[in-house]
C-alpha cells in the first residue's frame, strides 16, 4: 500500500509538472493542449528521461477519459439539434469520413505497401480530425456559432459518433484468435440493439427521476456522483456484452441530452473528462516508440504531408459540392486536415486485433502528432488568402437562428416575464433554474428550462455564455454580489449583465459593479400601486406625477449618500420629510444612471420585510 502511494507521488509530480509546463508553452504558441501532453509524455517516458513508467497501466485508466468525452458528445445531441443539423451531420459528416477514409487507405496501401486490412485499420482512423484541437480554435476565433463553425462542429460530431462503427470494423477484420472466439456478428447486433433499448428505457424511467430527486435535495456532490455512475454503469453494461464502452457512454449522454439537467451534467463531468483525457495523451506520448520514428523520419514526414493534402483536397471538394464558397471550403478543409485523438484509440484497437505491428502504431501516431502541429500554422498562413474575397464583398457569417442571445438565470415569476418579453422580440433565450417543480411546470407550458446553478461560471460557459449578448440574473433573494458580477463580466465581456436586486442592501452592494442595470424587484409595482391609490382618493394627475418625481429624486440622493458613507441609516430623515417641503428641491429631473431613475426602474425605496424601511 505504501509502495503504491509512494509510486503515485513520485511519478505523479514529474508527470503533472511536465504536463503543466508544456501545455502552457503550447497554448501560448497557439498549438493547443493536446500536443503539449504528447510531448510531455514522451519526455518523462521510458525512452528519454525515464521518470515515469508503466504507461500501459495508466492508459487503461485514461481510456475512461475517452468514454467521458463521448458522454459529453452525446449530451449535445438533443433531438431538435439533430434534426436541424441532420444534413451536415449525417450527409456531409458521413461522406467526409467515408471518402477521406477510403482515399487515405488507398494512399497507405499503395504508398507504403500495407495489406488491405492494415491499410483500412490505419486509413479509416486518419479520416477523423481532432475535436480537442479544432473546437477551442473555433471558440477563440468567435466562429463556433456561425454557419462555418456549425458545419465544422457537425462534421466533428459525426466523426466522434463514427468511432463506434470503426471499432466494429476493426473487430470484424481482427486476426486475433481471442476475438475470433467471441460471439458471431448477428448476436453482437442483437446485443447492441437490446443494450441501447435498455439504456434508453433506464434513462427515461430511472435516471431522470433520480436526477430530479437529487435536484430537489440540492446536493451538488450527489449530482457529480450520479453523473459519473451513469457513464460507468452504461460503459460496464456494454463491456459485459462484449461491446464498446465508448458506445455505452455515448448512449448515456444521448439519454440525457434533452433533459433539464444537461448543462449541470456538462459542467460537473467536464473537469473529470479534461483530467483523464490529458492523462490519455500523456500515456500515448510515453508509449511512442521514438527509435522507430527516428529510423524512418522521411517516411513519417511524407505520410504527414500526404494526410494533410488528402484530407484538405477531399473536404474542400465535398464542401463546395455542399454549396460553400471555395474560399470557405478551403478553410474548412485546412481546419480539419489533421489526424485526431481517436486515431490513437483505434490504432491501439488495431494492434490488439493483430492488424498492425507496434512499430506502425508508433510511426502513425507520430504522423497524427505532426499533422496536429501544422494546423494552427496553416490557418495563420492562409488567413488573408481565404478571407480576402469575403471581406471585399462585405460578407460575414450570420448568426444561427437558435443560438441563444440571452441567458436567464432564475425562471420564477420575475424571470418568466423577462423571458416572455425577450422571446416576443425574437431574442433566443436559454433558461436556467434549480427549482425542479418550476422546471416541470414550465415544461407543461412549452418552456425549456435547464437545471443548474447559474451563478457558476463553468455552467454559464456550458450554456453558451461566451456567445451570449445578455446575461440576466432573475433569482429571488440576495444571491448576486459585485464579486460575482465582476467575475461574470471578466469571463464574458461581450454580454450585458442585468441583476434583480432583493432590496436596498443588495442594490448598494452592486453600486459600481459592471452590471448594465440593476432592478429592485418590487419597486415599480409599489410605485404603480401608490399612484393608483392616490388617484382613487382624488389626487390630481399632475400632483401624482410630481409626488413620484420627488420620491425618485429623494431616493437617488439617499442612495448616493448611503453609498458614499457606507451607512444604511444615512439620510433617513428624508423618508418622511415634511410634505410642505416636498417640492423645494426643484422639479427638474436628474439624469438617471443604470441604478437610478425612472428610465432604469428598480431603485425606489419600497418597504421590505427585513426591518429596513425603503
Amino acid at each position: 500500500m505504501e509502495s503504491s502511494a509512494h509510486s503515485l507521488v513520485t511519478e505523479g509530480a514529474p508527470l503533472l509538472g511536465f504536463a503543466l509546463l508544456f501545455v502552457l508553452i503550447f497554448r501560448r504558441m497557439g498549438l493547443g493542449a493536446t500536443l503539449g501532453y504528447l510531448v510531455a509524455g514522451a519526455l518523462v517516458g521510458p525512452q528519454l528521461l525515464n521518470l515515469v513508467g508503466e504507461a500501459e497501466s495508466k492508459m487503461g485508466i485514461a481510456e475512461f477519459g475517452i468514454a467521458l468525452l463521448l458522454f459529453l458528445v452525446g449530451l449535445e445531441l438533443s433531438p431538435s439539434r439533430l434534426w436541424r443539423m441532420k444534413q451536415d451531420i449525417f450527409g456531409f459528416g458521413l461522406l467526409q469520413v467515408v471518402l477521406c477514409g477510403v482515399a487515405l487507405s488507398v494512399v497507405i496501401g499503395y504508398g507504403a505497401n500495407f495489406s488491405l486490412a492494415a491499410a483500412l485499420a490505419l486509413g479509416l482512423p486518419l479520416a477523423l480530425s481532432s475535436t480537442a484541437q479544432v473546437l477551442p480554435m473555433l471558440q477563440s476565433a468567435g466562429r463556433l456559432r456561425t454557419p462555418f463553425g456549425e458545419r465544422a462542429f457537425a462534421t466533428l460530431l459525426f466523426q466522434d459518433i463514427s468511432i463506434v462503427p470503426l471499432i466494429t470494423i476493426i473487430a470484424v477484420l481482427s486476426r486475433n484468435p481471442a476475438d475470433a472466439s467471441g460471439p458471431p456478428g448477428w448476436l453482437l447486433a442483437l446485443y447492441t440493439v437490446g443494450a441501447i433499448s435498455g439504456l434508453v428505457l433506464a434513462g427515461r424511467y430511472v435516471l431522470r427521476p433520480l436526477f430530479k430527486l437529487i435536484g430537489n435535495w440540492g446536493e451538488r456532490e450527489l449530482f457529480v456522483f450520479a453523473g459519473l455512475f451513469t457513464v460507468v454503469a452504461s460503459a460496464a453494461l456494454m463491456q459485459a456484452l462484449g461491446l464498446s464502452i465508448a458506445l455505452g457512454a455515448f448512449i448515456a449522454g444521448v439519454m440525457l441530452a434533452d433533459s433539464p439537467y444537461r448543462h449541470e451534467l456538462e459542467a460537473d463531468i467536464e473537469p473529470f473528462r479534461s483530467i483523464l483525457l490529458g492523462l490519455f495523451f500523456l500515456s500515448v506520448g510515453m508509449m511512442l516508440d521514438l527509435s522507430a520514428i527516428a529510423e524512418r523520419p522521411v517516411f513519417v514526414l511524407s505520410m504527414a504531408l500526404a494526410l494533410i493534402a488528402t484530407k484538405t483536397a477531399v473536404i474542400t471538394a465535398l464542401a463546395m459540392a455542399f454549396r460553400m464558397s471555395w474560399r470557405q471550403a478551403l478553410g474548412l478543409g485546412l481546419l480539419l486536415s489533421q489526424g485526431g485523438e481517436f486515431g490513437f484509440v483505434l490504432f491501439a484497437q488495431a494492434q490488439a486485433a493483430l492488424l498492425i505491428a507496434p512499430e506502425a502504431v508508433s510511426v502513425f501516431s507520430a504522423v497524427v502528432t505532426i499533422s496536429m502541429a501544422t494546423t494552427p500554422f496553416l490557418m495563420m498562413l492562409t488567413r488573408r488568402f481565404r478571407t480576402e474575397a469575403a471581406e471585399a464583398k462585405g460578407e460575414r457569417d450570420g448568426p444561427v437562428a437558435d443560438g441563444s442571445s440571452a441567458l436567464i438565470v432564475g425562471y420564477g415569476r420575475f424571470g418568466q416575464t423577462v423571458g416572455q418579453m425577450l422571446n416576443a422580440q425574437g431574442i433566443a433565450v436559454t433558461l436556467i433554474d434549480t427549482d425542479i417543480e418550476m422546471i416541470d411546470v414550465a415544461g407543461q407550458f412549452g418552456a425549456k428550462v435547464y437545471y443548474g446553478d447559474g451563478t457558476r461560471l463553468d455552467l454559464l460557459r456550458q450554456a453558451g455564455g461566451a456567445e451570449a449578448e445578455l446575461i440576466l440574473f432573475c433569482m429571488d433573494g440576495d444571491k448576486v454580489d459585485s464579486d460575482l458580477v465582476e467575475a461574470v463580466h471578466e469571463a464574458f465581456p461581450k454580454a450585458a449583465i442585468f441583476v434583480r436586486a432583493y432590496d436596498r442592501r443588495a442594490l448598494l452592494k452592486l453600486k459600481g459593479s459592471p452590471a448594465a442595470g440593476v432592478v429592485r424587484e418590487v419597486m415599480e409595482s409599489a410605485v404603480l400601486m401608490a399612484r393608483r391609490a392616490m388617484d382613487a382618493v382624488g389626487v390630481d394627475v399632475e400632483e401624482i406625477d410630481r409626488t413620484e418625481d420627488l420620491y425618485r429624486r429623494r431616493d437617488r440622493e439617499r442612495l448616493r449618500i448611503q453609498h458614499e458613507s457606507g451607512d444604511l441609516l444615512a439620510a433617513r430623515e428624508t423618508i418622511n420629510a415634511d410634505p410642505e417641503l416636498r417640492f423645494s428641491a426643484g422639479r427638474e429631473r436628474a439624469r438617471p444612471d443604470p441604478l437610478e431613475g425612472r428610465d432604469a426602474p428598480g431603485t425606489g425605496g419600497e418597504p421590505d420585510h427585513r426591518g429596513e424601511c425603503g
